[in-house]
């Protein structure tokens, strides 16, 4: 328990990573540039949703950035006029296709820098991040031990009555749960303190996200559970229990990262195979404990219908997962240097417990509970109660992905390429560094001429220097590839930060134009 909570608070107090992560920026952070732009521009590694942008000036005031179009994954907006010289920030908040919300922040002055520049701070509100992993504990208790109760009363119990009363607290808890979790979502997407879980907007804002898709049909599926317990639809109570843990499960695999990642048609279905099993195997425990402690006939085919479906139950749940995890992972590696990775291994390990007090149960309690022994009996209730514990255990840590990019997103922002232009009254230049990190890269560039004809320049050249860290000029001539490009392998950019980047571009014998510009690589 020590270690779940250091689990948990680590991924709680941890910073918030991009599930989108912007790949590229005009102006570039750290740019300056000699006259206004008459765009910005922001292209992010996933398709996003602009919920807030606005643009610091240099005396501090903030304006809204109202005017904007989207274009797949690059978000186009429209400066403000009147721009004067100084150092301006350009601030956003979007939010991922896997309804995560994102926010940072480019620097880029005017002329010259202004001095510092303004503050911008996009600190992470603890109230509101925890409020959101205690809404996720409770969504899935509604569903694994609500949902998942009421379909195994009436499809392994046959109809017996043991735990409504439990049942019902759980619905409540999960309804509660599911439905706060909206507002909490929307607060986290926009920014917004606690404090503003009574205002529409945030309702709105997390409503429109996809992970409002999963709250209203979560909220559906618990409340079908809740109609199934009813005396007066007891005769339906067998479809309604199974269209509930039906729509509880499809519930999940509409957000989070599954829903984003690729293949969908792979990894939705995974989702819900992993949801249906795990309702249906944890549901079954408290209403089988109860049958157990009072025995009899029934409770003994209960036993029996149980014990036989959960090695069925495992498998699909083991698959499943597993396919999940390998798509998000993708390297062993990222299990231990990612927050996503530690989670799972942490996950991983109780459910490692867990399969192995599954497998006590199954082969040595089992049969002798069956047969009506004593003490067999109290250790299986046991067992049934840390097992109960266990899982509670498994939600509070699955709970915390929430806040935890997977290492599958993080490769994508990794990979993707840094772009710029250069315009000088001789040529142009769009140059691209790919990837846009430290390490060896490939550099192209597209050399024009400033009204953006082809340039048959003789030959090119580029010189990268880092002068804040101390890096004196790189020189490496360009090759043409035969694509309308010059380019250059295997370049290797030791370090982080804002790199100067000049073109010699040869246009003949007698003139040479050389084009610079900075760029910012990552870490």
């Amino acid at each position: 328990m020590a270690l779940l909570a250091g689990i948990v608070w680590l991924c709680l107090t941890s910073i918030a990573m991009a599930h989108a992560s912007l790949t590229s920026a005009e102006p570039a952070d750290g740019a300056v540039v000699q006259v206004a732009p008459q765009r910005f521009s922001l292209s992010f590694s996933e398709p996003v949703s602009p919920l807030a942008l606005k643009l610091v000036r240099p005396d501090g005031q903030t304006l809204a950035l109202d005017t904007f179009v989207l274009r797949d994954r690059t978000l186009e907006i429209e400066p403000p006029e009147g721009l004067s010289p100084g150092t301006y920030v350009l601030s956003w908040r979007v939010v991922s296709e896997d309804g995560h919300p994102v926010a940072g922040s480019a620097v880029f002055s005017i002329g010259a820098p202004s001095g510092a520049a303004p503050a911008v701070t996009e600190a992470d509100d603890w109230p509101v991040r925890v409020a959101l992993w205690i809404g996720r504990v409770g969504l899935y208790a509604g569903l694994f031990f609500g949902i998942g109760g009421v379909f195994a009363s009436f499809w392994l119990l046959r109809g017996s009555d043991r735990g409504g009363a439990c049942f019902a607290v759980v619905i409540v808890v999960g309804l509660a749960g599911t439905i706060l979790s909206a507002g909490l979502q929307g607060l986290d997407a926009l920014g917004v303190p606690l404090s503003g879980l009574f205002d529409s907007i945030a309702w709105r804002a997390g409503l429109g996200t996809s992970f409002g898709r999963t709250v209203i049909v979560m909220t559906a599926a618990l409340l079908l559970a809740a109609l199934a317990t009813l005396p007066r639809l007891k005769p339906w109570g067998h479809w309604l229990a199974c269209v509930a843990l039906l729509a509880g499960a499809g519930a999940l695999a509409l957000s989070g990262h599954a829903s984003a990642a690729a293949p969908q048609w792979l990894t939705r279905p995974s989702v819900f195979l992993h949801a249906a099993t795990i309702a249906i195997w944890i549901g079954a425990l408290l209403p089988l404990a109860k049958a157990v402690r009072d025995g009899g006939t029934g409770a003994e085919e209960a036993l029996r219908r149980f014990s036989l479906f959960i090695p069925y139950a495992v498998a699909v749940l083991v698959v499943a997962g597993l396919v999940l995890a390998v798509i998000q992972v993708e390297h062993p590696a990222a299990l231990v240097e990612t927050a996503y990775g530690n989670v799972l291994l942490v996950k991983a390990g109780l459910l490692l417990v867990l399969f192995a007090l599954v497998a006590v149960n199954r082969w040595l309690l089992t049969k002798p509970a069956l047969a009506g022994e004593t003490t067999a009996v109290r250790r299986l209730l046991r067992a049934i109660v840390v097992e109960t514990v266990l899982v509670l255990a498994i939600f509070a840590v699955a709970a915390t992905w929430r806040f935890t990019p997977p290492p599958r997103a993080l490769a994508i922002a990794a990979a993707q390429p840094a772009s710029f232009h250069i315009h000088t009254d001789k040529a142009m230049a769009d140059v691209t560094i790919s990837p846009g990190r430290t390490g060896p890269v490939t550099v192209s560039a597209i050399v024009m001429t400033t009204d953006f004809g082809a340039l048959d320049a003789k030959n090119v050249s580029f010189v990268f220097s880092n002068p804040a860290a101390g890096v004196e000029p790189i020189r490496r001539k360009a090759f043409k590839p035969g694509d309308g490009t010059w380019q250059v392998d295997g370049l290797v950019l030791p370090l982080p930060g804002t790199w100067t980047v000049r073109l010699d571009v040869l246009i003949s014998d007698y003139e040479l134009a050389r084009l610079q510009g900075e760029i910012a690589i990552r870490p």
